[in-house]
């Protein structure tokens, strides 16, 4: 039985970070996670040594962690998306009767919502939530992960139709995945869109070079670009594209076109103007290699 004392901690630590994150918007710093009160007191809401937090309070574990590794470093735990579009989380070794694997289970077994805190960069972290425990696999030491929001339309006993397991796999990575990308790519860009350096964080978007449904398009910092919603949509159809040496070209047709300030000073007066800001780190900076791929879409367009 899950007892009010649970119910009550999960919905505050949620709603507590809803308003931290912006609605998941932002990540959040490891320091700020010890603002948090619950009933007065403060409460933490993730294990800064281990992966996996379950407070003596309840009967199940409430977070687990994912820490932060620069593009192409490991992870002490790989955790890693299966067929069926679902991710997977590792277990804390490979014990079965461990203390937080068994706490992951009663997770699972109670059908209760998790926090995942994924790490985006030094003592920084997305939080995911709510998700949920779906299954274990004890023959590969981990649980199989899955939103909140598409919860009940996945049965893990028989196989999922294609077109269903292209939705959930899609939504998967809408909802785990670009929260991640998207909190990588801002701090990498410093909230600031590459093209006009606009800082409204709620008005930029952490935009592909190379679509993720490509098999080029890897969903790393280094496959974003910082973009304002403008910048973006026009960067998507293929009307402005960024050369692989981080130049801005606009589609030859609109440059004589004439159709007010948007389009002048939005578009036009881009164009071939260099990106005016790129990750200070040089290993986040645009791959030259997607680039190339994607401004020769541009150009075919």
């Amino acid at each position: 039985m899950v007892g009010d004392l649970d119910t009550r901690l999960r919905d505050a630590a949620m709603n507590w970070l809803k308003i931290r994150t912006n609605d998941g918007l932002e990540s959040i710093s490891s320091t700020d996670l010890l603002d948090f009160r619950f009933d007065g007191e403060p409460f933490r809401l993730m294990d800064p040594q281990r992966g996996i937090r379950k407070p003596k309070e309840l009967a199940a574990a409430l977070s687990i962690r994912t820490v932060y590794r620069p593009d192409g470093a490991k992870r002490p735990y790989e955790d890693e998306m299966g067929d069926d579009g679902l991710l997977r989380y590792k277990w804390r070794g490979e014990d079965l009767d461990h203390p937080e694997n068994r706490a992951l289970r009663s997770a699972m077994e109670l059908e209760l919502p998790l926090i995942w805190f994924f790490g985006v960069g030094v003592a920084m972290y997305q939080p995911i939530f709510p998700v949920y425990l779906l299954a274990e696999e004890p023959e590969r030491h981990q649980f199989v992960i899955i939103p909140g929001a598409i919860r009940g339309l996945v049965d893990v006993t028989s196989p999922a139709e294609s077109q269903l397991r292209r939705y959930v796999m899609a939504e998967s990575k809408r909802r785990l995945h670009q929260p991640v990308f998207r909190a990588t790519v801002m701090r990498a860009y410093e909230t600031r869109c590459a093209v006009c350096s606009l800082a409204h964080g709620q008005l930029l978007d952490a935009a592909h070079i190379v679509p993720d449904s490509d098999e080029a398009g890897i969903p790393t910092v280094r496959n974003g670009l910082a973009m304002c919603k403008i910048h973006h949509a026009a960067y998507d159809a293929h009307i402005m594209g960024v050369s692989p040496d981080y130049i801005v070209k606009i589609r030859a047709d609109l440059l004589d076109e004439i159709d007010g300030p948007m389009l002048q000073y939005g578009l036009k007066e881009r164009h071939d103007q260099k990106l005016m800001v790129l990750p200070s780190v040089r290993a986040q900076r645009p791959d030259r290699d997607l680039l190339s791929i994607s401004y020769e879409r541009f150009r075919s367009a």
